[in-house]
């Protein structure tokens, strides 16, 4: 970031938080928004309130396809530059540019790295930095200055280089919000983050009173609240309660017969428990196919009774979070997973979607389309493994986790943009997939044993 004084002006007026440091300075955001703004939902609101009865929208455009089971793996906060550094033809850079316009080499740090980074929307707004991407080492100290330029070891995530080099690997993938966990999980789930009308949910949860960090959902403490933005004017709005009534993709899922099931490590409210926090999933019998521990799902697979659609969220203890949990199990947790799936009968069946719910922080040399006050993010990972994905292929096309969502309805019957949310821009993946070749033999991607450890029920991370 140049040395100069900022003033926050539209971006920190978003996120409430406000400097006065001079006058006449430019915004972290490009003011007001890129010159390519895509107006989102096509005009519609962001509020994509569920009906008694679901209403199709737009045209299915994907013809029928070998997949009978879509897996969505949801890791946390990294990016390719920092994972997936060596596959090749991907756009990946082991340089980043410092606070100085400065190009400094990245560094090999551990998934086990012993501190988190900043990932607030207020910290995306300082690593974006109305472009420049040279915000990530703002406000640290000369010490840790270069925390946030790193990489993996190859040691630690051969298993992830493995998949995305045997298979596909998205190197135009980017979260659809601004910020922490929660909201980048109902993305997932329900293709927005709307709060009402007019604005969408922008961070974690935290306490009315202490202002602390806390967990969020319907079962929430009464006292919980989360930010929000209007995504047209950029100005902060009233702080809500985590418990929303969105259309999710199950509804449309249940209408068309097809089973689902979320997998998350503990049940209740959290930041990482997306349809805790869907009010009519929450209180409805549509919430007994929300089960945990995460590990479940392995069961589920050696028993034959993996669902069509399945969310996977980790233990935090092998989710790749940084600074709390100090462990490099997350590529063999997603390996044991992609492993069981490849050795089963539904491996013929079946196309995983491997990615990361937000940057956590880490550098990324890739500028983030932005198209609202709220969307998108930076480059989050995104890994595709099928009988038929494309071998070796790297995919060009901008993705976000809406298109996961479009692939999934065109999979299975449901017209693209259903949910009149992000999976109405977004793209379906169909590059990623060759339908007209033979299904791949599987080979096992060799991996450390996956081993939950004795203790999985610990706190929240975001």
């Amino acid at each position: 970031m140049r040395k100069r004084c900022i003033e926050y002006l539209v971006c920190l007026a978003a996120i409430g938080a406000w400097a006065s440091c001079g006058a006449g300075q430019t915004s972290p955001f490009s003011p007001p928004v890129s010159r390519q703004l895509t107006v989102p939902y096509q005009g519609r609101s962001p509020l994509n309130t569920p009906s008694t009865q679901l209403r199709m929208t737009g045209v299915s455009s994907l013809a029928t396809t070998p997949i009978q089971h879509v897996v969505i793996i949801f890791q946390e906060n990294r990016t390719p530059d920092y994972l997936f550094q060596g596959v090749p033809r991907a756009d990946i850079s082991r340089f980043a540019i410092d606070r100085n316009d400065q190009k400094v080499p990245l560094l090999p740090v551990s998934l086990a790295a012993g501190y988190d980074l900043g990932h607030s929307r207020h910290d995306f707004a300082r690593d974006y930095d109305r472009g420049t991407l040279d915000g990530f080492d703002h406000g640290l100290s000369r010490a840790h200055r270069l925390f946030a330029f790193g990489y993996a070891p190859r040691s630690e995530v051969k298993p992830y280089v493995d998949m995305a080099t045997q298979y596909v690997f998205a190197d135009r993938m980017f979260q659809s919000n601004q910020g922490p966990s929660l909201p980048a999980h109902l993305y997932i789930v329900t293709g927005t983050a709307a709060a009402s009308e007019n604005y969408v949910v922008t961070d974690n949860p935290y306490d009315r009173d202490t202002r602390h960090g806390t967990v969020g959902g319907c079962d929430a403490p009464k006292d919980t609240l989360m930010k929000t933005v209007d995504l047209h004017e950029g100005s902060p709005g009233p702080p809500v309660f985590p418990c929303f009534d969105h259309k999710a993709l199950s509804d449309f899922l249940d209408a068309k017969r097809v089973s689902w099931r979320y997998y998350e490590y503990k049940r209740g409210p959290g930041v990482w428990q997306a349809f805790d926090a869907i009010k009519h999933v929450r209180y409805g019998r549509d919430y007994a196919n929300v089960v945990s521990p995460s590990q479940r799902i392995l069961r589920d697979i050696k028993k034959h009774r993996l669902a069509d659609v399945s969310w996977v969220t980790p233990g935090p203890a092998w989710s790749d979070h940084a600074g709390k949990y100090d462990t490099t199990k997350g590529p063999a947790w997603v390996a044991a997973i992609v492993n069981a799936i490849g050795e089963s009968s539904y491996w013929n069946s079946t196309a995983i979607f491997i990615t990361w719910d937000d940057w956590g922080g880490w550098y990324d040399h890739v500028k983030p389309p932005i198209f609202n006050y709220g969307e998108l993010g930076f480059r989050v990972p995104l890994v595709i493994v099928s009988p038929y994905a494309r071998r070796g292929y790297v995919s060009k096309v901008q993705h976000e986790f809406g298109s996961i969502l479009a692939f999934t309805e065109e999979t299975y019957g449901i017209p693209k943009g259903s949910l009149e949310a992000t999976d109405v821009r977004a793209d379906d993946l169909m590059d990623a997939f060759d339908f007209h070749q033979q299904p791949r033999k599987f080979i096992d991607i060799p991996a450390p044993p996956f081993d939950p450890g004795p203790n999985t029920d610990v706190p929240d991370a975001d």
